[in-house]
């Protein structure tokens, strides 16, 4: 199992340099008796009330890599305090990355109200995936009740010339914006068929399309 070893101090006082060095031998004899491979060593000198530190954004990048299972700290503390160490760790639990405590001598666990936090954010979010659901939903039926077809525009589907999913048809934003829908129902409609583009990336589109032909909306 790859592991990262994060240690953290509040400021970068060169008084609190001990504490890192402290931290990173504790996390090392850990990672050594559980048998872990030491993928990468981040030290952050901030507030664990921030979640703009320099070593958290580098985590993220790990993770995003899908480069390390595991993250060992000395305490719960040290990932954080208050709503950033919620977060945090709910955002590695998303993405299937342990936490090892070197206080508790394994798994990070977690207190009942801790776990009843998490367990409400999760329930949150559930609901916020459906409404996001939902809303694709009807961006595409309102789009294919005003005649939007996407198989003609798609490989695979009865068009050999047709698009590649990863194209944003233009032709069909300018369409679905001429049949009186938003940017934002547009992106959905188009994320339901598949292509990956944002709010923003359609109204891009559409200015660049309108600007090419003269018009401007």
């Amino acid at each position: 199992m790859k592991v990262v070893l994060y240690c953290r101090v509040s400021t970068d006082k060169e008084s609190q340099e001990t504490s890192l060095h402290r931290q990173r031998e504790e996390l090392e004899k850990l990672s050594a008796r559980l048998g872990f491979e030491v993928a990468a060593v981040i030290e952050d000198r901030a507030s664990g009330y921030d979640l703009d530190r320099p070593g958290v954004l580098d985590l993220l990048e790990l993770l995003d890599a899908d480069r390390i299972d595991a993250v060992l700290v000395q305490d719960e503390t040290r990932i954080g305090r208050g709503n950033a160490k919620i977060a945090l760790i709910h955002f590695l639990y998303k993405k299937g990355v342990k936490v090892y405590c070197y206080a508790q001598n394994g798994e990070l666990e977690l207190s009942e109200s801790d776990s009843m936090v998490l367990k409400i954010v999760s329930m949150v979010e559930e609901y916020q995936r459906k409404l996001h659901n939902l809303k694709i939903k009807r961006g595409m039926e309102r789009a294919v009740k005003k005649g939007y077809r996407p198989q003609k525009n798609l490989k695979g589907h009865g068009n050999v010339h047709g698009k590649e999913r990863k194209d944003v048809p233009v032709e069909e934003i300018v369409h679905l914006r001429e049949n009186g829908l938003t940017f934002q129902e547009i992106a959905a409609t188009m994320r339901g068929f598949g292509y990956r583009v944002s709010k923003a990336t359609v109204h891009r589109r559409y200015q660049e399309y309108m600007e090419e032909k003269g018009f401007s909306e």
